[in-house]
């Protein structure tokens, strides 16, 4: 937040008009539907009534129900070229999807993840050396692989190594999905990466010179949250889980 702050600042980015109390109230008004939607996302999900998978098309109908029928924004004569736009962009991520499946069966089927695992154990029984280690093995892994296969591959694999040498397993999980979402930010297969140049129309190479700082700041995080367990810890440990 900070880094993404500081660039914002530098390079001009979100500035806008300061609003009276009483406007910026009635914006909040009007947007309430709309920020609605995360509680009716997250709230389905916790509360069991959708799967996270279809809380996805859930926000789809809901969204656009919003955008057709209250704020007007969509028209039925629209719905062709956003039906387009989201075709092409799951395309792609479909394209990197199925690619990085064909990769996770080719290193199950050449045992690579359990060599890895005998190669961890022979090399340190230290907790954090194991950490590091695993930390450079995931964030290759992220770089040719999506995040779902790789987490399928990897966690039965590493997990036990981790709890064999006292790591916490909610701290292991935390790091483990640090270091893939790195990963789904960086080519050649960060599907989140070609899914915002999609979006924005604009071609890979000229998106990754800017983001150079903020991969800076994410593996400053991923050490943070590598060497000191209570940042992630600290709230489970609260709430008595």
């Amino acid at each position: 937040m900070i880094v993404a702050g500081v660039w914002a600042h530098r390079k001009g980015f979100g500035r806008g008009v300061r609003l009276p109390l009483r406007q910026v109230f009635r914006h909040f008004v009007d947007a309430v539907l709309g920020l609605s939607l995360v509680v009716i996302v997250i709230g389905g999900i916790v509360g069991g009534i959708f799967t996270a998978t279809e809380a996805a098309a859930v926000a789809v109908i809901y969204s656009l129900i919003l955008s057709m029928l209250i704020y007007r924004e969509v028209k039925v004569s629209d719905l062709s070229d956003i039906l387009t736009d989201s075709i092409v962009t799951t395309a792609v991520v479909m394209l990197l999807i199925g690619t990085s499946m064909g990769l996770s069966w080719v290193l199950s089927y050449e045992n690579i993840p359990q060599s890895i695992a005998t190669a961890l154990v022979a090399v340190s029984h230290h907790g954090v050396v194991l950490l590091l280690i695993i930390n450079a093995i995931l964030l290759v892994v992220g770089i040719f692989m999506d995040m779902t296969p790789a987490i399928l591959i990897f966690t039965p694999i590493f997990l036990p190594v981790a709890v064999e040498v006292g790591v916490d397993p909610v701290h292991f999980g935390i790091l483990m999905v640090f270091n893939l979402c790195i990963g789904l930010t960086t080519p050649p297969v960060g599907t989140v990466l070609f899914a915002g140049a999609g979006v924005a129309k604009v071609p890979i190479t000229d998106i990754i010179r800017p983001l150079l700082p903020l991969y800076l700041a994410m593996l400053v995080c991923l050490m943070l949250v590598t060497f000191l367990p209570e940042i992630t810890l600290f709230l489970p440990r609260l709430l008595g889980l």
